[in-house]
């Protein structure tokens, strides 16, 4: 049985989906926080152009200017494709007011990225104001269906326009799907209004807070029940979900707290949690994984542990690999890794084995809500992976630095 628990406090909101009682995704955002950045838009200032770097920074109010690529900057000249690729300098200029939209969340010392490639996402698909085409969700299978939702795209959206189907628009309604559109456009007529008057720099519009975004991003007709720990949550959560999945709303339950007993220690949640951020993780074989995590990449090392198999080394060495790989898939999500990750697994000699552990991997980060790909085996036998990296890592909003060893574990 699947469930979404939602825990709120005071400074922070928590959210938990678990599988039976195994934890598998987890989301958290402190309610202070004045604005959720990524999907936000703003109305800002060219404050420098970088020739050297074909980038520009961009005053949008926030305490470190945002950063534009050239590739995210939309423009004639550049969706063209000319036989010359016009220069940053060609298209930006210091001083000049620009609408834009952060892609990517403050990281260390650098500022949010941006793009001019808007996106608004509603619950059952993506409206793009200046992207002319319709695309459906991967997740979605069958041929059939794809179509389906391809000619519905179609259909609903204007001119210039376009749309991306999400797997929620499975089976929708074309009524449902042009009301979505309408609120949508609506949305982004109501933007493009404010930037006309609006003194630079300024917020144009804020992105959803966590359990409107998870009400519209993550909960399907999969998702069993939906727990609330108390009161407060429960009545703004079903506000949400009346607005829209009005269908799920019977499968809502409140918690009736027993004792000392909260809903997170009920399922563990909080030890689940501990256990995943540990830097030594252990696999239910014996065996375990080592997770270091650097400014550049994450490292992930497996390793037998007190697994000894039975008389096989190649296949103790193959099950235990196995383990690590749906082990792995699943704290990548809990941790909200970003970046390079490199898996250095046990060495296995045979092909079909490598050929397996792949193709097991590939299978399971389909089910990340993060655009995540797995790019292969290097010749010296590592796994590569890439994962999109959008906000601060979930480490980093978990714990706290060591003032003494500054992170690095010795003194």
């Amino acid at each position: 049985m699947k469930r979404m628990i939602v825990h709120g406090q005071k400074e922070m909101l928590q959210v938990a989906v678990v599988d039976g009682n195994r934890l598998i995704e987890f989301y958290m955002e402190k309610t202070d926080n004045a604005v959720h950045l990524v999907g936000s838009v703003f109305k800002g200032r060219i404050v420098n152009v970088l020739p050297g770097m074909q980038a520009a920074f961009v005053d949008i109010g926030l305490s470190k200017n945002a950063f534009l690529y050239i590739d995210d900057l939309l423009h004639p000249h550049l969706e063209r494709q000319p036989a010359v690729k016009p220069t940053i300098e060609q298209l930006l200029r210091p001083g000049q007011e620009i609408v834009v939209q952060v892609m990517k969340e403050p990281l260390g010392s650098k500022g949010a990225r941006v793009t001019t490639h808007f996106s608004l996402p509603g619950r059952f698909l993506v409206y793009m104001p200046n992207a002319d085409y319709v695309g459906v969700s991967k997740k979605v299978n069958g041929e059939h269906e794809r179509a389906r939702m391809r000619v519905a795209g179609e259909s609903i959206r204007q001119k210039g326009e376009g749309v991306i189907m999400r797997t929620a628009a499975e089976s929708e309604s074309n009524e449902s799907l042009q009301a979505d559109v309408q609120f949508l456009r609506e949305l982004w007529q109501g933007i493009e209004r404010r930037a006309i008057h609006a003194s630079t720099p300024a917020e144009l519009h804020r992105e959803a807070d966590l359990v409107h975004r998870l009400v519209r991003d993550l909960l399907t007709s999969e998702m069993d029940e939906i727990w609330m720990a108390d009161q407060e949550s429960y009545m703004k959560t079903e506000a949400v979900m009346q607005e829209m999945a009005p269908s799920l709303v019977k499968r809502m339950r409140l918690f009736e707290k027993q004792g000392s007993v909260s809903l997170f220690q009920q399922y563990r949640i909080s030890e689940q949690l501990q256990e995943a951020f540990e830097r030594r993780i252990r696999l239910s074989n014996g065996g375990d994984l080592v997770w270091d995590q650097t400014e550049a990449l994450t490292v992930i090392d497996v390793n037998t542990g007190k697994f000894v198999g039975t008389s096989d080394l190649e296949d103790t060495v193959f099950r235990t690999n196995m383990e690590a790989v749906d082990q792995i898939a699943r704290l990548i999500r809990l941790r909200d890794a970003g970046g390079i990750i490199i898996i250095d697994f046990i060495d296995m000699e045979l092909e079909e084995h490598r050929d397996q552990i792949l193709q097991r991997l590939e299978q399971l980060v389909r089910q990340d809500r993060t655009k995540c790909q797995v790019v292969g085996w290097t010749r010296l036998g590592l796994l590569e992976i890439t994962r999109k990296k959008v906000r601060e890592h979930a480490m980093h909003q978990m714990l706290e630095t060591c003032s003494t060893c500054k992170g690095r574990g010795k003194i």
